[in-house]
């Protein structure tokens, strides 16, 4: 027997209803049958003096317990049934066919976290300017000095001055790591890791995970859906080799809205209990870039 959420909460509360339903007309009963003065109808006394030391045998809800047990055991018995017989039916989500499949390649380079200055430009050429011979003036005559030293000769002794020390030099610039395109082992969708089998079959599982968790969460813009805009956007991320999501951008967009709900979809991965499985590139974490086509098709 299978029961579904809604069915299950209608039966509890039917179940609950006529709990309250017996307990109330029970009472009802109760008080209809010993309404008179049951001290009147005791006042010869009782046949035996236990039966009336603490109440009158009239009143003593002990007499049903047997038949309270039976009635509790039938309740347990079907709420137990119910419980066990409670199916949880999984959201049906809508795969295209060609969902990871793109109709022209995209090229676009990965991006760069720095960019080098450009180079300065070069020098202009010195420019040659012919001087006429009119101009030419003739070498003067050098003048020799008397460097003769003699005894009287007083010779001033020069200060040393001391340099300043030369300047620090500039701080190393930041390595920047290099964002792969193609690796050995490509990033996965998480969920797969603990399965077995080789990486080609962990990275098709992923593939299967990826696309269900994005035709689950992606909702049509409801200006695409009443303009009758479908096709397919490009989304690009880095995933990080600690399994985070950075540099998300549109590679491709057909407008109306689809563009900025791909990204948001792509966006919450990051908010997700687990995080991306890194690409790999000879058994070494490294920073790659994936492209995930998102398909917009009315149906």
């Amino acid at each position: 027997m299978e029961v579904s959420g809604g069915a299950l909460g209608g039966y509890m509360l039917g179940i609950l209803a006529l709990v309250i339903i017996l307990i109330l007309g029970f009472r009802y009963v109760l008080k209809k049958r010993f309404d008179h003065n049951l001290q009147e109808k005791h006042a010869d006394g009782f046949s035996s003096p236990l039966k009336g030391r603490a109440k009158y045998p009239d009143v003593d809800s002990f007499k049903n317990t047997g038949m309270f047990f039976r009635f509790g055991l039938a309740v347990s018995l079907a709420v137990v049934l119910l419980a066990m017989s409670w199916t949880q039916y999984e959201t049906a989500v809508y795969i295209p066919d060609d969902a990871m499949e793109m109709d022209e390649d995209i090229e676009i380079e990965p991006p760069r976290t720095a960019e080098p200055p450009p180079p300065p430009p070069p020098p202009p050429p010195p420019v040659i300017e012919e001087v006429p011979e009119e101009e030419i003036l003739e070498e003067e005559e050098q003048e020799f000095m008397d460097q003769t030293v003699e005894e009287e000769t007083v010779i001033e002794e020069e200060k040393y001055v001391e340099a300043a020390p030369p300047p620090p030099p500039p701080p190393p610039e930041p390595e920047i790591e290099e964002i792969f395109k193609v690796v050995e082992q490509m990033p996965r969708f998480p969920g797969c890791d603990d399965e077995g089998g080789s990486n080609q079959e962990k990275y098709a599982c992923a593939q299967k995970k990826l696309l269900q968790y994005v035709y689950k969460n992606v909702k049509y813009p409801a200006i695409a859906r009443e303009n009758g805009i479908q096709g397919g956007v490009v989304v690009q991320f880095v995933v990080e080799k600690d399994g985070s999501i950075t540099d998300i951008r549109i590679a491709r967009d057909i407008g109306a809205g689809c563009g900025e709900e791909a990204l948001r979809v792509v966006q919450s991965m990051n908010n997700m209990s687990q995080k991306w499985t890194p690409g790999k590139q000879r058994g070494k974490s490294v920073r790659v870039q994936f492209t995930l086509p998102i398909k917009f098709k009315l149906q």
